[in-house]
């Protein structure tokens, strides 16, 4: 199981950066930098320009005074950028599965820590892999390289149509659900997400739009036409190269 606790938080590592489109500063709110720019990160900043944390948390459209659900926060990158553009008057919600921190307990060890410290408008939902039982309805769902282990057999395997309608009912009119993953050969639909841990990204749009999403676009911020999707995402040589989708997926506003 040790490759599955690399897998899910490869992208919290330093890496080596490959050649990404890079974000077009110049775009991106002042809310999103002043969170990037916060004290309290100085130790993630270095990692910024490689994983386009600008970029994505632009495409995903997160604004102050919303509230944010992330799936598998990992060691929490995204959780404290989340918690800076949200700021007080908005909420992160971050969803751990029962089960997966045994896989990741490094990982989980140190996000109960940076909970309970400084970002006070983050919280912990627990519950099964196939639940998504929130206090209320979110603005933004997000998840970075996890949605294909919701595929995977430690996971459950969680029923995808079912989990896919709680994420969705789950935002409001209007909401986004943004998912980050890792590119797998086009037409290999799920078969590769405990093996390479990848996933075909249109396997994935199809199976998102089936319970009601709408494709509302994509970003290039993580391709790399280097990778040719054969090989273990997490592992050397691809290990920080893989290429990767960004699709954002609204909830119709009626």
């Amino acid at each position: 199981m040790r490759r599955l606790a690399l897998a899910a938080i490869a992208f919290t590592a330093p890496l080596a950066a490959f050649s990404a489109p890079a974000g077009d500063t110049a775009s991106t709110p002042a809310y999103v930098t002043a969170a990037l720019n916060a004290p309290a990160r100085k130790d993630d900043a270095a990692d910024d320009a490689h994983h386009q944390t600008a970029a994505i948390m632009t495409f995903a459209q997160v604004k102050p005074g919303q509230k944010v659900a992330e799936l598998v926060p990992g060691e929490g990158y995204w959780t404290k950028v989340f918690s800076g553009i949200v700021g007080d008057k908005g909420h992160v919600y971050t969803v751990w599965p029962d089960g997966y921190q045994q896989y990741v307990g490094e990982s989980y060890a140190n996000w109960q820590k940076l909970v309970a410290g400084d970002y006070k408008n983050v919280s912990l939902i627990r519950g099964g892999a196939g639940d998504l039982k929130l206090p209320e309805q979110v603005d933004l769902v997000f998840t970075n390289q996890n949605y294909h282990d919701y595929h995977d057999k430690f996971m459950g395997p969680v029923d995808m149509a079912a989990f896919d309608k709680k994420v969705f009912d789950a935002l409001k009119p209007g909401g986004y659900f943004v998912v980050v993953d890792n590119v797998a050969p086009a037409g290999s639909g799920f078969s590769s997400t405990d093996t390479t841990h990848r996933v075909d990204p249109e396997a994935v749009k199809k199976e998102v739009e089936a319970a009601g999403f709408v494709f509302d676009g994509s970003s290039d911020a993580l391709k790399n036409p280097a990778d040719d999707h054969k090989q273990v995402s997490y592992k050397p040589p691809m290990s920080g190269h893989n290429d990767q989708f960004i699709f954002r997926f609204k909830k119709p506003a009626k």
